[in-house]
């Protein structure tokens, strides 16, 4: 290779470099640490708190929240318009389906367990337990959880 042809190359690959290097500053990568998660009280929740990662569950498109339940608590049958893709990321989680709610029929769900909620599927889930439980849920929005019994709380103690 002559001279010549091999500062060419070596030049081009430097521009090639220098290109890709200024693509990666373009993105918007987001990165949230665990001191970093802003936990918001969730209304009438007994305690129940969630944080938005990102996006915004009530408006079009994807979004990734976690929810923390404290012990005991959880949230009665209803559905979302939406699928949604729940990992477990602390405690147990206890999960239900269909339009009963019935604790003992509750499936326990330890840290790594992963559940799809499909559209409009009616589910009731949270800790049954003595533990805080936290799951992180994508999905598309909105996403607002429609009771399938609206005249019951949203939320309950199950700790009797």
């Amino acid at each position: 290779m002559s001279r010549a042809t091999h500062i060419i190359v070596t030049c081009c690959l430097i521009a090639v470099g220098a290109l890709a290097a200024e693509k990666v500053d373009k993105y918007d990568f987001i990165r949230v640490t665990p001191t970093e998660v802003r936990w918001h009280d969730v209304p009438d929740g007994h305690g129940a708190q969630r944080a938005t990662l990102e996006g915004d569950p009530d408006k079009p498109g994807m979004y990734v929240v976690r929810v923390k339940f404290p012990p005991h608590v959880m949230d009665l049958p209803h559905w979302h318009p939406n699928a949604r893709y729940v990992t477990v990321l602390q405690g147990t989680w206890y999960a239900g389906t269909g339009t009963v709610f019935d604790v003992a029929k509750a499936i326990p769900m330890p840290p790594g367990s992963f559940m799809l909620h499909p559209a409009r599927a009616p589910h009731w889930d949270g800790s049954a337990g003595d533990e805080a439980v936290i799951v992180q849920i994508i999905g598309y929005g909105p996403s607002e959880g429609e009771l399938v019994d609206p005249k019951k709380p949203y939320w309950i103690d199950v700790s009797h």
